[in-house]
C-alpha cells in the first residue's frame, strides 16, 4: 500500500512563498496524472493543482499564475511552489492521483496571515 507524504508546510506572511513536496513511499508515481489539493475546515477537499504526464498542467482559478506545480524526472517527488501567498490559500494541503488514488496522507498545514 503504498503512502503519500506531504510536507513543506508552515506559517508565512501574506505575500510570501512556500514549496510543498509530496512523495509516495519512495516509489515511482504509477499514476499518469497527480494533484493536489486543500482542505478549509469543515469542508471537501478542493482541486487545487494537476499535472498530467509531466506536462499537461491545470489549475484551479485563484492559484493560476501564483502556483505552479512540477514532478522530477524520476516521477518520485511532487512539487507545489506557491508564490504571492493570501490568508485564503490558508489549509491543509494534499497530494493524490486523479485515475488511481491512494488513501490519503496527514496533508500539510499551510498558515497565511499576518
Amino acid at each position: 500500500q503504498v503512502q503519500l507524504v506531504e510536507s513543506g508546510g508552515g506559517w508565512v506572511r501574506p505575500g510570501g512563498s512556500l514549496t510543498l513536496s509530496c512523495t509516495a513511499s519512495g516509489r515511482i508515481f504509477s499514476d499518469p496524472a497527480m494533484a493536489w489539493y486543500r482542505q478549509y475546515p469543515g469542508k471537501q477537499r478542493e482541486l487545487v493543482a494537476v499535472i498530467f504526464d509531466k506536462d499537461t498542467i491545470h489549475y484551479e482559478h485563484s492559484v493560476r499564475g501564483r502556483f505552479a506545480i512540477s514532478i522530477d524526472n524520476a516521477k518520485t517527488t511532487m512539487n507545489l511552489h506557491m508564490d504571492r501567498l493570501k490568508p485564503e490559500d490558508t489549509a491543509v494541503y494534499y497530494c493524490n492521483g486523479v485515475t488511481l488514488p491512494s488513501d490519503w496522507g496527514q496533508g500539510t498545514q499551510v498558515t497565511v496571515s499576518s
